[in-house]
């Protein structure tokens, strides 16, 4: 703070002087595509004083110009590194009515990492089963940090994220195994005449991201599993009964019971159901 020195019974006009004390990207390497932070200092500005962000390299050339405000003495805003960038990354801050300007310290720009073949090992998942998430990785370094998000898709783009996994690139892969378990109640999936757009099998995707850089895979589809088992009012079992169920996509499917009065019936759509029973009157099952 400056020093001032006046009389009492005075008028004292004191001019408080205005800087950028500081421009620092939040990170010392960026690749191409990805979003970098960038964060400024500044004292005595004004709180909404527009600020312009030039991004270029180290011959001068102006890839980007970001206009924008700054609240208080602080602004912390993402700065996407430009496509055609190499080497180093500059991002000097001028506020023009200030007549002040400053450039932040040097970035280095590598290659974006090339995320290809995002697979599950299998198309479909039950409960408890463990899948196999893999991808191939190029233009990154051995050991490279990755995270592996898991999202329950959705039609219109508001996908739940559902687990955050973290693994390395090795030889060029990523690997990491992954225990599948439905978040919700399956009764809470809407059949196919409680929606507009009919019944939606739940489904699933991951996203590989590698500095800020990613890739999403193939959707998985989850399947689940009904028992049955039918006993008389003396509790014994109802044998070689004849079933029919009918599923919340509008499916059915037809079965017998065993001489246990049991069936389990696997891979079906889940949600609601209900069961009937074609030598037994009266007796049905909504679920």
């Amino acid at each position: 703070m400056p020093d001032h020195k006046g009389n009492t019974g005075k008028i004292n006009k004191i001019e408080l002087k205005s800087s950028i004390d500081r421009v620092v990207w939040t990170s010392g390497v960026g690749c191409n595509g990805a979003e970098v932070g960038l964060e400024i200092n500044t004292h005595f500005v004004g709180n909404g004083s527009e600020v312009k962000i030039e991004i270029s390299d180290a011959s001068g050339k102006v890839f980007d110009t970001i206009k924008t405000k700054i609240a208080g003495d602080h602004l912390l805003t993402k700065v996407k590194v430009p496509d055609k960038a190499k080497d180093e990354l500059y991002a000097e801050v001028k506020l023009s009515k200030h007549g002040l300007s400053k450039k932040s310290n040097c970035m280095y720009v590598y290659l974006p990492p090339q995320i290809k073949n995002l697979k599950w090992d299998k198309q479909e998942a039950k409960r408890g089963d463990v899948l196999k998430i893999s991808a191939d990785v190029t233009n990154t370094y051995e050991g490279a940090e990755a995270k592996v998000l898991i999202f329950e898709h959705d039609d219109d783009g508001a996908h739940d994220l559902i687990a955050t996994l973290k693994t390395t690139v090795k030889n060029q892969k990523i690997e990491i195994d992954w225990e599948f378990q439905y978040q919700d109640k399956t009764k809470n999936i809407p059949s196919d005449n409680e929606t507009e757009r009919g019944y939606k099998n739940p489904e699933y995707f991951f996203r590989v991201d590698i500095g800020g850089v990613f890739a999403d895979s193939e959707l998985l589809k989850f399947k689940d599993w009904i028992e049955i088992k039918l006993e008389d009012q003396e509790g014994n079992p109802m044998k070689d009964i004849s079933y029919k169920i009918n599923f919340s996509d509008g499916k059915n499917k037809e079965g017998k019971l065993d001489s246990n009065g049991y069936a389990k019936v696997e891979n079906v759509s889940p949600g609601k159901y209900t069961i009937e029973f074609e030598d037994v009157k009266g007796v049905g099952i909504s679920k």
